[in-house]
């Protein structure tokens, strides 16, 4: 029997670009963190491999503000956050309230319902975050035993308030999840004074390292609910207490649960280390200059933000109107052949309405504000002719 031939493709030699990726993420890696990944690959119980993943987890107890010993990662992306914590914490039948500011509650709803949860929302309007009084009365009205909100929904680029959020699911009996994915280290996160009970973000947005590998952590409100279900978690791999033991959260015996990528694992650690050399506080303080830079020259562009409400602008993640006249891909066609400059479009609900800039990691300074507004304008301006920018501005 004849072998078919190798693919001619794979004998060309791998060339990858260099460019900037100012959308939602994942976004530019530090070198050294691209350095870092360079490393020769380790065993996945060899105990450097077991020692890094406990550097891991005391970095992301700092970022995520907690003492959770349930703080870990799975390998995958962002996603396996949201299927993590809501395949743990769901049963059949159970009530999940989801609190919808974007593309991304839409999603948790979409999981919830194949984990057999009776889901209901609590919409908020377009741009806007969600007041507390309408949560509480959906907690009133639906009394979930969870509810899931996303702090920072990068497709409408809605910033939602949760300090108290915590106690008042509390109040009702539910548990909160929150997803962080595009805001943890850009804006305010107190896991355990907040009274969050499980949580998770991306390795590939504020961070810094490449996507792949997703931190989430679980209090031990969450734990008690695992730990009292009625059946088993459905998915062997999103299971919190085999996955805990594999990182050593609670005291017993480390166990074989996946292979995990001892290369991922070195780029975070060393994100981790930069994210801690600078201080939270200072890099949430650089995120928010550099959003409030760029809305500046944004107005002086005439160009609209998309959510209204300062207030509800999230800084990682800045999504503007696509004025008339202009179409937004051509602009983000032509930003990325004479700039290697992404600029992204819409998600989900605005899909074809935004252009949507990030500023993560190494991406939110001075200087990646100027040039992403000059490659933005001229863009603009090279793709629809017909568009005023002074007329705008009226």
């Amino acid at each position: 029997m004849e072998y078919s031939a190798p693919p001619n493709v794979l004998m060309e030699l791998l060339i990858v670009p260099d460019k900037i990726l100012m959308g939602p993420g994942p976004s530019n890696c530090p070198k050294r963190v691209l350095e870092a990944l360079k490393n020769p690959v380790l065993g996945h119980l060899h105990p450097e491999c077991l020692k890094i993943m406990d550097d891991i987890k005391v970095g992301m107890q700092y970022i995520f503000q907690t003492k959770n010993p349930a703080t870990l990662c799975v390998s995958a992306s962002g996603h396996a956050g949201m299927e993590a914590t809501l395949c743990n914490l769901l049963e059949d039948g159970d009530i999940l309230l989801v609190g919808v500011t974007g593309h991304w509650g839409n999603r948790a709803a979409d999981m919830g319902r194949r984990y057999g949860a009776d889901v209901r929302v609590v919409e908020a309007k377009l741009g806007e975050s969600l007041s507390f009084e309408r949560i509480e009365e959906a907690l009133v009205v639906h009394k979930p035993s969870v509810f899931f909100i996303t702090q920072g929904d990068s497709s409408t680029g809605v910033w939602q308030p949760l300090e108290g959020l915590g106690q008042l699911c509390h109040k009702y009996n539910c548990l909160l999840v929150v997803d962080t994915v595009a805001s943890l280290g850009g804006v305010p996160v107190f896991m355990d004074k907040w009274e969050i009970d499980a949580i998770y973000t991306g390795s590939q947005k504020v961070l810094g390292a490449p996507p792949g590998i997703t931190p989430m952590s679980f209090s031990q409100r969450a734990l008690d609910r695992v730990n009292n279900r009625n059946s088993k978690v459905k998915v062997y791999y999103w299971d919190i207490n085999l996955l805990g033991d594999y990182w050593g959260c609670f005291g017993r015996p480390r166990i074989y649960h996946h292979t995990i990528s001892s290369t991922l694992l070195y780029g975070l650690r060393e994100a981790l280390a930069m994210v801690c050399e600078e201080g939270i506080p200072v890099t949430i303080q650089r995120h928010m200059d550099a959003s409030y830079r760029l809305q500046e020259g944004l107005k002086k562009m005439g160009l609209k933000m998309f959510a209204e409400r300062p207030q509800d602008r999230l800084p990682c993640v800045n999504t503007i109107h696509v004025p008339e006249g202009v179409d937004w891909l051509k602009v983000a066609q032509h930003a990325m052949k004479h700039f290697k400059v992404e600029i992204s479009g819409g998600l989900g609900p605005t899909a074809g309405k935004v252009f949507r800039i990030g500023l993560m990691g190494e991406n939110a300074t001075t200087e990646r504000v100027d040039m992403v507004l000059y490659v933005l304008k001229e863009s603009i301006q090279s793709t629809s002719p017909n568009f005023s920018f002074e007329k705008s501005k009226m």
